[in-house]
């Protein structure tokens, strides 16, 4: 297979990254969508069907369902259990897409069984910068929203820099903010852009869940969320191969030797 290169670019081009991104996926579609089915798109769907219930009583204004305690506290269970799961599987599906992303644009061929073996192996590590990132971000975004923006941004590379570079927690954050350093408000055009493209599909997508509810809407909803999530993954490994490249001048091969 031909070597599927970003080239050696000059700078951050939120344009090429857009591209390639796209062509990772087009490239690997049935990779790509059966992994952010499996740990994005079938969980969320579960987990929404079993909120369903309180979600239509409140829809409807059911008093004598939402004053039910016992009705209550199964839906707080499963609002909770679900989200600690729907994270787990977010850092794993993160972890398996980079893992793809780095192999297709070495002109590789990424498998599922390789991609979630390593989104396996990294997981805790993921796990644990997930939530350092999270929570500094959170904190210096309560002192001020720019620092903590800008500290998001400085730290947004570091699961790819786990998986390619092996630098455990906190060598992969500091090397995260080292490559995004100077091109951190580019990184937040990126961003931006997808973050608003999802918004507006998402409310679409909530309309139709208001006006029309039932098991169409849900899966609906189900669907645009796994597509955004699969975008935003695959956008990150792209632009962190795309750093590597403008910053030091790193091919694709050179970065796929780990994984050799």
């Amino acid at each position: 297979m031909t070597t599927a290169t970003l080239g050696r670019p000059g700078r951050f081009e939120i344009g090429r990254v857009f591209n390639s991104t796209f062509s990772v996926i087009s490239r690997n579609i049935g990779l790509c969508v059966g992994l952010a089915l499996l740990f994005s798109g079938l969980p969320t769907l579960v987990i929404r069907m079993l909120q369903q219930p309180q979600i239509d009583a409140m829809m409807q204004r059911d008093p004598s369902a939402l004053a039910d305690p016992d009705a209550m506290l199964r839906n707080s269970y499963v609002s909770v259990i679900g989200g600690l799961v729907s994270f787990v599987l977010a850092m794993l599906l993160q972890s398996a897409l980079v893992r793809a992303t780095i192999e297709d644009l070495s002109g590789k061929r990424p498998t599922f069984s390789d991609c979630i073996g390593m989104a396996i192996v990294f997981l805790l590590p993921t796990v644990g910068i997930s939530l350092l990132v999270g929570l500094g971000s959170v904190i210096a975004m309560i002192a001020l929203v720019v620092p903590g923006i800008i500290l998001w941004l400085g730290w947004s590379m570091s699961v790819p820099v786990l998986i390619r570079e092996q630098l455990g927690v906190f060598g992969s954050m500091s090397r995260s903010r080292a490559l995004t350093k100077g091109n951190r408000w580019a990184l937040f055009g990126l961003f931006l852009i997808l973050i608003i493209i999802a918004m507006v599909i998402q409310w679409v997508m909530l309309l139709v869940l208001v006006l029309f509810g039932g098991i169409v809407a849900e899966v609906g909803a189900t669907l645009v969320q796994t597509v955004v999530t699969m975008v935003l993954s695959v956008a990150t490994a792209v632009s962190y191969v795309e750093l590597r490249q403008v910053k030091e001048g790193t091919s694709v091969d050179e970065l796929a030797e780990i994984f050799s």
